[in-house]
């Protein structure tokens, strides 16, 4: 199968949807098929392109729209070589770009919405949603009208797709998402933490790891940490990520209006041996996002053994509560802090017996090779005559 996977931006900053086409098209040369991918960025990304991954880079995109007419050459006269087209992400010039050289090639295309079409953005943006509407029914409306398949990461996608811009019509396929095992020397582990966070040698941690930015809760959970930790003295908070917006500051300075900037330690951008000792030593990974559409660090929290500690804006939490992998609570102050009451109430036997299904969570549901399969599973009714 011979599969073009178009995108506004493959640079790495972007974040999640990145990172999932860059596992994804590795794990498809690893099952025999081919994927390529064609994106707005001005040149090909480094990273892609030293992991073997052929990168068209047809831009530069310009303004926030991304629009870049070149794009539209180039898939018109390309198209037409692929097997199928996939999608990643809306509101930008290549999902127009995509659906009209797929329609005049009669060229069966699929949508990675992402997240995109969450009910969360409406309430928090209501201008910002005001103008995507404005585009939607001339845009994207007819883009997962027309789609082969619009393919959603979990349930709770699928489920807030509709909700979201009006009208609304398309054929959804839930497919899932995975990740390649988070691996590293113990030794090499260990070091790095010493190296890093020489306060948490020989203490209890609790982890947050991803973008400081609002959309996280991060102040919801430095709130309800400050409201623990006199019952537990042994207990610290780790807060790990890059800054983009710089919400560092305010975060820094609510822990100390708190009294419990002590007992916060804050990692910046991690990566490599000291991001997997993090995931892996860490009592807990805890992520109480008001919206999260995935959460691909949940997963390799997983793939670590490591539970999760979830508020209920994280879509996959049914998933990792249902496989007794973490817990789950609203996303409001209330919630968060009763997802860390909850959490330090548990007997050391429960808390062992979530790591052990945290793994199984990972290996049965996770696993980059099988989420591959099912990926190209779906795809495979919707394929040309001819095609495999």
């Amino acid at each position: 199968m011979k599969v073009l996977h178009v995108i506004a931006s493959v640079e790495s900053r972007h974040g999640g949807p990145q990172e999932v086409l860059r596992q994804y098209c590795l794990a498809a040369g690893r099952l025999g098929e081919h994927f390529e991918v064609a994106s707005l960025d001005a040149r090909p990304d480094s990273a892609m392109a030293s992991a073997g991954i052929p990168v068209h880079a047809l831009g530069p995109g310009r303004s926030q729209w991304c629009y870049a007419p070149r794009a539209r050459r180039w898939l018109d006269e390309h198209v037409a070589h692929y097997d199928a087209v996939v999608v990643h992400g809306l509101h930008q010039y290549h999902t127009l770009a995509v659906w009209r050289a797929c329609r005049r090639q009669a060229v069966p295309y699929f949508v990675m919405p992402h997240g995109m079409l969450g009910p969360w953005f409406r309430a928090a943006s209501p201008w910002r949603h005001l103008r995507k509407w404005l585009f939607w029914p001339w845009q994207d409306y007819r883009l997962l009208r027309d789609a082969a398949a619009v393919i959603f990461s979990c349930d709770q996608e699928a489920r807030d797709a509709p909700r979201t811009f009006w009208p609304y019509a398309a054929r959804g396929a839930v497919s899932g998402f995975g990740i390649a095992e988070t691996a590293a020397a113990p030794e090499a582990e260990a070091a790095a933490l010493a190296a890093t966070c020489p306060r948490l040698v020989g203490r209890r941690f609790l982890l947050f790891l991803g973008r400081l930015h609002p959309v996280k809760g991060c102040d919801l959970l430095i709130e309800a940490f400050a409201r623990i930790v006199a019952s537990e003295p042994d207990l610290d908070l780790v807060l790990a990520g890059p800054d983009p917006g710089a919400q560092a500051d305010p975060l820094r300075q609510l822990a100390a209006r708190l009294g419990v900037a002590h007992r916060v330690h804050w990692t910046g951008t991690v990566a490599g041996p000291l991001k997997v000792g993090l995931l892996r030593h860490a009592e807990a990974l805890v992520l109480p996002s008001h919206h999260e559409n995935f959460g691909m660090v949940v997963v390799e929290a997983l793939s670590c053994a490591t539970p999760v500690l979830l508020s209920t804006g994280v879509n996959i939490w049914r998933e990792v509560v249902g496989a007794g992998a973490g817990l789950a609570d609203a996303h409001d102050g209330a919630g968060i802090h009763q997802l860390l009451v909850r959490w330090i109430a548990l007997e050391p036997s429960v808390r062992q017996a979530m790591r052990d299904s945290a793994r199984r969570a990972y290996l049965a549901h996770f696993q980059i090779d099988a989420a591959a399969r099912r990926f190209l599973a779906t795809m495979s009714p919707h394929l040309r005559a001819g095609a495999h």
